[in-house]
């Protein structure tokens, strides 16, 4: 293959050393680090950008994760299988893995920012990964998911036993004790580099009790949940305010 500059060579090379296998049409992978940003037509006047391949890698990251987790854990049940994808593919960690498979030093991204504190970073991972599926077909991917991103990344046992869901715990609590429970959106603000910020609380009986910020609704609704649970272990003041109301609500019915 002929590589036209020192920025194709150099793009070359990263894809060789990061999925271990030379690519066959250079183009995907530039196409899969170039963020709608950077833009531009190309000759058929179509927008040249990493949504599509995007939207591509997001499938088939489920695909080959799904794969994964039912071979690793034999008697897994359905439950915990798609609890534990869910951990795998949520956005905070497809933005770790840019970082440190080196993906975000190759992105083309306009203006400068820290891309992992937006979804750029794990966008482009998912819309490489649609790039690798493409260009080299599903069991090369496959491969190159499992043996270049998980295995040296993220300790999927670990991962399995870590209990993030923070909104269900909290539902679960409320369910127990009969608490009437409610999210609201406080603000959607972008911060200072420019990125979409969703502000929650989470309010328990009519008490707005935790707050939380994230880049997605559900992440400031698990953060705020998040705070909410701590509140209710540690200070035992504020679990029985709450639980009063639900006492106060039975008595008004």
């Amino acid at each position: 293959m002929k590589l036209r500059s020192s920025k194709e060579k150099e793009l070359y090379a990263f894809i060789y050393e990061l999925t271990g296998f030379c690519p066959r049409d250079i183009r995907l992978y530039r196409q899969a680090l170039c963020h709608r940003s950077e833009a531009k037509n190309s000759p058929e006047g179509r927008s040249f950008n990493n949504e599509r391949l995007e939207f591509l890698g997001d499938a088939v990251l489920g695909t080959v994760i799904a794969d994964l987790l039912y071979r690793k854990f034999r008697r897994g049940r359905e439950g915990f299988l798609t609890n534990t994808r869910s951990k795998i593919v949520k956005r905070d960690m497809l933005n770790r893995l840019a970082e440190q498979t080196g993906v975000v030093r190759h992105l083309k991204y306009s203006p400068p920012a820290h891309v992992h504190h937006c979804s750029v970073g794990g966008n482009a991972v998912e819309a490489l990964i649609g790039a690798v599926y493409i260009d080299r077909g599903y069991d090369c991917c496959r491969r190159f998911v499992e043996e270049r991103v998980v295995n040296p990344y993220i300790d999927i046992s670990a991962l399995a036993r870590k209990e993030i869901n923070f909104k269900t715990k909290l539902l679960e609590w409320c369910q127990k004790f009969k608490i009437e429970l409610d999210y609201e959106l406080i603000a959607l603000e972008r911060d200072a580099d420019g990125c979409q910020v969703f502000k929650s609380s989470v309010i328990l009986g009519g008490i707005e009790v935790g707050h939380g910020i994230g880049y997605t609704k559900k992440e400031s609704q698990q953060k705020a949940a998040r705070e909410a649970l701590s509140l209710l272990d540690k200070t035992e003041s504020f679990r029985n305010a709450v639980l009063r109301t639900a006492v106060e609500t039975a008595v008004a019915e």
